[in-house]
């Protein structure tokens, strides 16, 4: 499913082969935790935007609306008319994010609904059917996502359960993708290293989690805590464990700083909140630095938020109008200011993958590297 094309020094080039079609790697996957682009960008803007995959939520479809609807409506493809790739967060981070509102057992996890407090039990076979009736290409792992930094025994018997946990995905995902009536039964998972901060758990989980010949492999329990340089520390120590005809996601992370430094360090996959969510406080990704369109300097500025830059909003709309709009509180300001950030993370993966192609990725990171992390 994963052909690697082409690498320099630990970059990777490379293509995904799915039931949905193939993903170009490296790749920025656009979190659509709902179903849905924070913003009011439909799956049509997607497109318009060259978005490869979508990123779903298992546990926030759980809740609402029940993937039990989603799967009367034919599976989340058919649901948000989405025909490309779609990976499902597996409700494992909400582990770490509901920490007040949970229980963790060997069993899975019970939760309260953030919603209405209603109880909720989760466990690797719960993910897994949830999953499966979402009908989503790539299903993650159930696991538990440790804060940094956490006490090393407790972070050591916590991957010691994620590695059990992960057994018990693979035996029921393989038993639903069997079944008459599921809606993919090409349905892939994918699963997750983790081991907080500690090179040895980490080392220990990716060569253990490996031997179980998945199609993907991810880190999770990075950028909870820890800073930039544990992270890519971590990434380092693990890598070099981690199957090289599979691909290799680095789960929520990041910046576009971060995405430089995981694709030069083997990793395939990004996906992060960051670029709509920041988008939605006029914090704008600009190839010459970022901008805070809240400044009063953009009040009569006529230009568009990136010269060249081939956005919907960029295409029509000036700096001016979109502060104005984001002054006023008009949720067009905010689609406008997603719509740009989402096209400059595609496009900087579609710059990425031609920097590997031809060659030059060491040189075109020396170059990008300062400008992405500028405040102008």
């Amino acid at each position: 499913m994963f052909t690697l094309l082409t690498k320099e020094n630990r970059a990777r080039r490379g293509t995904f082969e799915t039931v949905h079609g193939t993903v170009q790697t490296p790749v920025f996957m656009n979190v659509a935790t709902s179903a849905a682009i924070k913003g009011g960008v439909s799956s049509e803007d997607l497109e318009r935007v060259r978005c490869q995959v979508a990123l779903c939520n298992t546990y926030h479809l759980h809740v609402r609306p029940g993937d039990d609807v989603v799967r009367d409506m034919g599976g989340l493809h058919s649901f948000m008319d989405w025909k490309a790739p779609i990976l499902t967060d597996s409700g494992g981070f909400q582990v770490f994010s509901l920490a007040q509102l949970r229980s963790i057992k060997e069993e899975g996890v019970y939760f309260q609904s953030h919603i209405d407090g209603k109880k909720i039990f989760m466990g690797p076979e719960e993910s897994m059917q949830i999953q499966s009736n979402l009908a989503s290409t790539i299903a993650m792992a159930f696991d538990e996502c440790v804060e940094n930094p956490s006490p090393y025994d407790y972070t050591k018997k916590s991957t010691a359960r994620t590695t059990r946990w992960l057994i018990r995905c693979k035996e029921k995902m393989d038993k639903l993708n069997r079944l008459e009536g599921t809606i993919n039964p090409h349905q892939l998972l994918f699963g997750i290293n983790q081991g907080g901060t500690y090179d040895d758990l980490r080392i220990e989980h990716m060569k253990e989690i490996a031997k179980l010949d998945l199609p993907g492999y991810a880190i999770g329990g990075l950028a909870v805590g820890e800073s930039h340089e544990e992270m890519y520390r971590i990434i380092d120590a693990v890598e070099p464990y981690m199957p090289e005809d599979r691909p290799r996601y680095l789960m929520g992370v990041g910046t576009p700083a971060n995405i430089l430094e995981g694709v030069r360090r083997g990793i395939d996959f990004f996906d992060c909140v960051m670029p709509s969510r920041n988008a939605r406080h006029g914090y704008m990704f600009t190839n010459a630095g970022i901008i805070n369109l809240n400044n009063a300097k953009y009040m009569r500025d006529p230009s568009p938020i990136e010269e060249g830059c081939t956005c919907p909003a960029c295409q029509r709309y000036s700096r001016s109008y979109i502060r104005h709009l984001l002054r006023a509180g008009e949720m067009l300001g905010m689609r406008l200011c997603v719509l740009h950030n989402l096209h400059f993370y595609n496009q900087l993966t579609e710059q990425i993958r031609t920097a590997l192609d031809e060659g030059r990725f060491e040189t075109f990171f020396q170059e990008k590297i300062e400008m992405v992390t500028k405040r102008l």
